[in-house]
């Protein structure tokens, strides 16, 4: 299983206007073949910082997911509402275990 942690940053002025974009991504990356976990959230004392966390099957899944159309909406309206500080890292991991 893939697992990516990170976080991108929103000018704090620009948050709300990017909640319907992460929403429209989210929830289309939700239902992809693979996709086990796809959230964004907001970071309660940073404003503009958002936390981004994702499960992936497997490497095919995830590069599936880069080739869709809704991928393609995000990053142009990424690149619109000031997307900065992109910092993404993919880990292997197993299925973990219950705490």
């Amino acid at each position: 299983m893939l697992l990516i942690v990170g976080t991108i940053r929103f000018p704090a002025e620009n948050v709300a206007a990017a909640r319907g974009a992460i929403e429209a991504l989210v929830t289309a990356t939700r239902a992809e073949d693979g996709c086990f976990e796809y959230r964004f959230a907001e970071d309660v004392l940073e404003p503009g910082l958002i936390h981004i966390t994702e499960r992936w099957r497997d490497r095919a899944a995830l590069d599936a997911h880069f080739q869709t159309p809704h991928i393609a909406a995000w990053r142009a309206a990424g690149t619109t509402l000031g997307v900065s500080d992109r910092a993404l890292m993919l880990y292997t991991v197993d299925d973990g275990e219950t705490l």
